[in-house]
Parts: C-alpha cells; sequence; structure tokens
C-alpha cells in the first residue's frame, strides 16, 4: 500500500513554509518512514537537508530527499509514496500549475498562515487553489506573536474562509531559524521546549487528519 502525501502549501512567500515542512518531517520519523520533495526553486529544504548530512552522516539523517520541479513533481511524489509511509512537500508560493499538478495527488494540504491579514488574503487564494485539486485541507497559524488577542481575532477571519484551523500554534520563537541553519529541528536541539511542544502538538494533529496507521 502506498504511503500518505502531505503538501505544504500557501501562495504568500514568507510563511515558514519551508521550517514547517522540516520540523513536521522530522517529528514523523517517530512513527514513520517519511521522505521529504523539495518543488520551491529556492531549494531551501534541500540546503536544510543537506547540513543535516553533513553532520548527522547518510545514514542518521533519518529522511529521504528528493528534488523535481514542474510535471516531475507529481511522479517523484508517487514513486517516494512506494518505499515510505508518508511524503512531505515542500510546494513554491505563486505558482498555480504546478501546485496544482502536485495537490491532485494529496492526502492532505496543510496552509501555514501568519496571523496578518496579508497572509489571510493569501490563505484565500492557496485555498481556492487547493479546491480545485481536491483535497481535504487544514490551516497552521505560524509565526504567532504573544499577543493571544491579535492571533484569536485572525483565526475568527480564518474561519471565513471555511477551512478547519488546527488547535496547535506554532508561534514566533528565535529557535525555528537558529535550527534550521544547522540542519536540525527544535526538538532534536531544544527537546522540551515550548517550540518544540508546539511542532509536536501540531504534528499530532496532523497525524488524526492523515489518518496513517503505524508501520
Amino acid at each position: 500500500m502506498a504511503g500518505k502525501t502531505l503538501v505544504i502549501a500557501q501562495q504568500k512567500g514568507g510563511s515558514g513554509k519551508t521550517t514547517l515542512a522540516a520540523h513536521l518531517a522530522v517529528a514523523f520519523t517517530k512513527r514513520w518512514r517519511v521522505a521529504i520533495l523539495d518543488v520551491d526553486p529556492q531549494g531551501s529544504l534541500g540546503q536544510w537537508f543537506e547540513i543535516r548530512e553533513r553532520r548527522l552522516g547518510e545514514d542518521r539523517a533519518g529522511l529521504v530527499l528528493r528534488t523535481a520541479s514542474g510535471w516531475g513533481a507529481k511522479r517523484e511524489a508517487k514513486l517516494l509514496a512506494r518505499d515510505h509511509d508518508l511524503v512531505v512537500i515542500d510546494m513554491p508560493p505563486r505558482s498555480d500549475l504546478e501546485a496544482r499538478n502536485v495537490i491532485e495527488i494529496a492526502d492532505l494540504v496543510a496552509v501555514p498562515v501568519q496571523p496578518t491579514p496579508v497572509d489571510l488574503w493569501a490563505t484565500q487564494a492557496t485555498l481556492e487553489l487547493v479546491e480545485r485539486g481536491g483535497p481535504p485541507s487544514v490551516l497552521v497559524i505560524n509565526r504567532a506573536p504573544a499577543r493571544a488577542q491579535t492571533t484569536d481575532q485572525m483565526i475568527a477571519k480564518l474561519a471565513e474562509l471555511g477551512a478547519e484551523t488546527l488547535e496547535a500554534r506554532i508561534g514566533n520563537r528565535v529557535a525555528f531559524g537558529s535550527t534550521m541553519g544547522l540542519g536540525s529541528t527544535v526538538m532534536e536541539t531544544f527537546p522540551g521546549s515550548k517550540a518544540a511542544d508546539e511542532v509536536e502538538a501540531v504534528a499530532a494533529e496532523m497525524k488524526r487528519h492523515l489518518d496513517v496507521a503505524a508501520p
């Protein structure tokens, strides 16, 4: 049986999409065989993985990486799903054609959203793109400020878009950026921290949505 495919998509750049993809992928390795597919031309997820491999060694990176673009991304995702329980795909921003092509085979699309009006507008466009592809989607509040009132106001507006917003949120913490530069994650570098707990909580909610049985 083929594994499930989780697409991380957001039409707006700078939403923390790649950071979320890397952290979720590592969180899921505790349960499943995970592959990551970098479809973003910037290649940030691939760069993170290369640093990770140099630091840990190929046998200890815990993940398999592939890169692809255009129509090849859909084929590569299908191939990876044959040998892995989960494929996490980092999509490029502002790419309707490529995104729709990959979204067609997704089991779930996760949309990271910073609690700002600009992100709200971009999220609406992203969800419209997902609806044309067909799979279910969830919104992930990312880089949430400490001011809960601001975030709560934005969540109320997100509810109007019709997609479910995960209960778990990821805060605006320096630790995420610093660990990405090391090819690591907050769970590995700062275990037991608030940042690590936030990622684990998001992963647990997504697991229920993906409904993937542990191998």
